[in-house]
């Protein structure tokens, strides 16, 4: 127990120091991770370590992929969903055949059903390894779509490899392999959905932040198990609870609440993702001494592995460019029926103002379907200006190609392989060195090649666009004192002075407290503020929706809104 705890504590120090000290040395510390991991490997006092599979897939992966899943730009996703699905499942089938049709000509006597069970293992991308290309300053739209393929295509690779091990030496059609995907997916989202709508329940029933952290941490765990027992994909399960569950938290969470959680998670992730690549360099030589037990040629790995990873590198390219190909006829198809939407959305507007304004039940069904056609309209008229401003050219095709790194998932589904299988520790050694060769090669020069594209440096927001939201969220502060039925929550109307002062601080006019009224209007104006502060998070949530501002500028708005509210609920304390 006690060396347990020890090599636990020395983990945890050693990635804090490499997390530290790799910005001063210019390499990332996924990357550091790694190297050192495997030079410890060879130490002669360190024993040569084997990670359960189970560990990585059951334990790591849930909560990891689930953070990401909470912090995705729902938005972006949403948008970009054909493209993503298309590289989390067409891609990785491809991936898996031309790999596993090219391993079984390489390698003699290697079953076909087991060379594609080697294709799939090396055809996910990482959903930790693709963090490095989000931290190379890419665009929302490329880093979204980057996360979205490594938090979707676990699915399609771990329930192709399933079926390939279940074809040997058995005989299993292409349809029951497609009928086992679509079950293991429906399922999955039917499990991850329900999951995150209970959790989201439960949540904002909780008042105390640490207890809805506490149930946070379960949450992965509750949708990924159900799944897995069921022969589901627990992964895929996971990713939709944390959806569900990053769209619903500013609506049914407080602000202390999420912050909260987000600190404990960023802490989580960055021991996790540590832990995983470390892990990765730690297992090299247990792997080297397996292929040695088994008489094969560790020379010979390395030259597979680097074959197979040029060859997923190869698929990769040419889906890469049909990709583009045909996103850029839907492109143009839906630049040309934003014309044809404009003026749809102007009739439409000439008809509701027709209405009348009655309290008749007929008027007011055809003002809530009107609006609620307004609103499909203007998302639909903000995804068509999204795709022409953030279009992909050849350069972020580039990059997409560069940034499919592996990682832990394919060496931990490559140490899944059953014991009895042919040549088992060469396949996994090959599993390593695509892993492991595509992190480092990939991982080192990737902010260097987008840099060279001019890809980099998307962090800020636009300033237009900044003050155009501050200027809507002013607009929706006006609207709210403007209301006739404005009162506090016992019912009593707020005094002319009171609303006079906030509107003055909406305007940032105000002046200091009088002497004389200080106490009273400081008490009302608090309650008025956080009032009006709950109207601009519901219009920052609705705007959200449509997609009428980055995701990025709503998010920061939507923090300084947390922000302010809790400042003004220590006020009222005092």
């Amino acid at each position: 127990m006690e060396n347990v705890l020890l090599i636990a504590v020395a983990g945890v120090a050693f990635v804090v120091l490499v997390t530290a000290l790799a910005p001063r040395v210019g390499v990332a510390a996924p990357l550091l991770l790694v190297v050192l991991g495997i030079g410890i490997s060879f130490l002669p006092v360190v024993e040569a370590i084997e990670v359960e599979p189970e560990l990585i897939l059951g334990v790591i992966l849930p909560p990891l992929l689930y953070s990401a899943a909470v912090n995705i730009p729902a938005m972006e996703f949403r948008r970009d969903l054909p493209l993503i699905s298309g590289f989390s499942v067409l891609l990785v089938f491809a991936s898996a055949f031309v790999v596993g049709l090219l391993m079984t000509w390489l390698i003699p006597d290697l079953p076909l059903p087991v060379g594609i069970a080697l294709g799939a293992i090396v055809s996910p991308t990482d959903a930790v390894a693709t963090g490095i290309a989000k931290k190379a300053g890419l665009s929302t739209r490329l880093a979204t779509v980057l996360e979205g393929e490594s938090l979707l295509n676990d699915a399609s690779a771990l329930v192709l490899l399933r079926s390939a091990i279940a074809a040997v030496g058995a005989a299993l059609a292409v349809w029951e392999v497609g009928l086992w995907f679509l079950y293991a997916v429906v399922m999955a989202l039917v499990i991850g959905y329900l999951v995150g709508r209970v959790a989201d329940w439960v949540s904002a029933r909780l008042r105390t932040p640490s207890l809805v952290v506490a149930v946070s941490l379960i949450i992965p765990f509750v949708a990924y198990l159900p799944a897995e027992h069921l022969g589901a994909s627990g992964l895929v399960a996971t990713v939709v609870a944390g959806l569900v569950i990053g769209r619903r938290s500013p609506e049914s969470l407080s602000p202390q609440t999420r912050l909260t959680s987000e600190a404990v998670w960023r802490t989580i992730e960055l021991l996790l993702e540590s832990a995983i690549f470390l892990l990765m360099g730690l297992e090299l030589f247990a792997l080297v001494e397996d292929v040695v037990a088994e008489h094969d040629s560790i020379t010979a790995a390395v030259q597979l592995g680097a074959i197979a990873a040029t060859a997923v590198i190869g698929v990769r390219i040419v889906f890469v460019a049909c990709s583009l190909w045909l996103l850029a006829r839907r492109e143009r198809r839906a630049v040309a029926r934003r014309d044809r939407l404009g003026e749809f959305q102007e009739k439409l507007d000439e008809r509701l103002a027709l209405v009348p304004v009655a309290t008749d039940e007929r008027g007011a069904a055809l003002r809530e379907r009107g609006a609620r056609l307004q609103a499909m309209i203007n998302r639909r008229l903000s995804d068509i200006d999204y795709l022409a401003a953030e279009r992909f050219g050849w350069r972020e095709g580039a990059v997409l190609v560069w940034a499919g790194m592996r990682g832990a998932i394919t060496l931990a589904a490559a140490q899944s392989l059953p014991t009895g299988t042919p040549h088992r520790s060469l396949l996994i050694l090959i599993a390593f060195v695509v892993a492991a060769g595509t992190l480092l090669l990939q991982g080192s020069t990737l902010q260097a090649l987008a840099s060279r594209l001019g890809l980099t440096g998307h962090g800020g927001a636009d300033a237009g666009q900044r003050l155009a939201l501050e200027s809507e969220l002013a607009r929706v502060a006006n609207a709210r004192l403007d209301e006739p039925g404005l009162a506090r929550a016992d019912g009593a109307p707020y005094s002319p002075a009171t609303i006079g002062y906030v509107r003055r601080i909406v305007a940032e006019t105000a002046p200091a407290y009088a002497a004389e009224d200080a106490r009273e209007i400081q008490g009302e104006s608090l309650d008025l503020q956080l009032d009006l502060i709950r109207a601009q998070r519901r219009a920052l949530i609705d705007l959200r929706d449509i997609g009428s501002f980055p995701s990025a500028l709503l998010d920061d708005l939507l923090r300084a809104l947390d922000a302010r509210e809790l400042g003004l609920e220590l006020r009222r304390v005092d």
